[in-house]
């Protein structure tokens, strides 16, 4: 894939983000304040040509667990009532799942692989549920603006970043990975558990 790829401290800070060895194209969509990946941009397509829905994915632990517990806080619940209730906040959230598919289909063009289906899944439940705010957080953070219930989370988060980074990568360093590089340079992440994705974008 010759437009995605990321650094090699990069490549090991996402590794040691999700616990595991990065399969499948990526590169960095949004950085923390501490200076780490904490979004990455998937390819829409696995290297086996699988499916791969969520464009924007969240690999901070320590922001995935601030928001989970603001889902558990009953958040999501009071965003989908809302969403009934609220005509303009349904149209926004439908522009923000447009904005998705639109940028998801961009980088399959742009990449040279087959776009998703239409009426492929989005991510986070959009357009009209509210199924996972590390989803919404994600695209928010990497497409500011976008995504009206990801900026609600994300001004109703803590610092997570300010007692440091979530994980520690020296300069110069290789992850475990380092076999699985292009000759661009770019790496690959799994973000799938047990071999399928649900559409939610969290490395939790």
């Amino acid at each position: 894939m010759s437009g995605m790829g990321a650094g090699r401290e990069d490549a090991v800070a996402v590794e040691r983000q999700l616990g595991r060895l990065p399969r499948g194209a990526w590169r960095v969509a949004h950085r923390c304040p501490c200076g780490l990946p904490d979004v990455v941009e998937t390819a829409p397509r696995l290297p086996d040509g699988a499916p791969f829905p969520t464009l924007y994915y969240l690999t901070c632990p320590k922001a995935a667990s601030a928001i989970g517990t603001l889902e558990s806080s009953g958040m999501m619940r009071e965003m989908q009532a809302r969403l009934a209730d609220d005509p303009e906040l349904a149209a926004r959230y439908q522009a923000a799942h447009d904005d998705y598919v639109a940028r998801r289909d961009k980088l399959a063009a742009q990449e040279g692989i087959e776009p998703l289906p239409r009426g492929m899944q989005s991510a986070g439940g959009m357009p009209t549920r509210v199924k996972c705010l590390h989803a919404l957080v994600g695209h928010e953070l990497a497409v500011p603006g976008t995504n009206p219930f990801g900026r609600e989370a994300l001004d109703a988060l803590p610092q997570w970043w300010a007692a440091g980074p979530c994980v520690t990568v020296d300069a110069g360093e290789d992850g475990a990975g380092e076999d699985d590089a292009g000759e661009d340079g770019a790496r690959e992440v799994d973000v799938r558990e047990d071999g399928e994705d649900d559409g939610e974008g969290t490395a939790e």
